[in-house]
């Protein structure tokens, strides 16, 4: 009885040790996330892949912190059919086209919600 309890006991420090490795490996990931996404720079490319991909979601501006252009560009979408979902394919070719530093003096400085 005792060999069965030894082994449970240790199975449960196994289970244990195993969870808080795969909790610190997510916090990891999650912070390396964050630290990579904080950066104008991928921030620019994630805007851009994101306009080009799903532009008529308005996703893009939702990331770049314009959120009542984004619902209006959702609705405009809704409204059109996906038609205005060209704006999104648009916005996304000019933030990959921008230089870093034009891109952040344009959207995150000046704050230029449009084209």
């Amino acid at each position: 009885m005792s060999d069965h309890k030894n082994t449970n006991d240790n199975l449960k420090e196994k289970a244990n040790e195993f969870a808080n490795e795969a909790k610190e490996t997510a916090s990891e990931f999650a912070n390396n996330a964050k630290e990579t996404f904080a950066s104008t720079d991928n921030k620019k490319v994630l805007a851009g892949i994101l306009g080009i991909l799903l532009g008529g979601f308005g996703i893009h501006k939702f990331i770049l912190g314009y959120n009542k252009e984004g619902f209006i560009l959702l609705i405009a979408t809704i409204l059109t059919c996906g038609v205005a979902s060209i704006i999104g394919f648009i916005e996304g070719i000019i933030y990959l086209t921008k230089s870093d530093a034009d891109f952040y003096n344009t959207y995150q400085v000046g704050k230029k919600p449009w084209f």
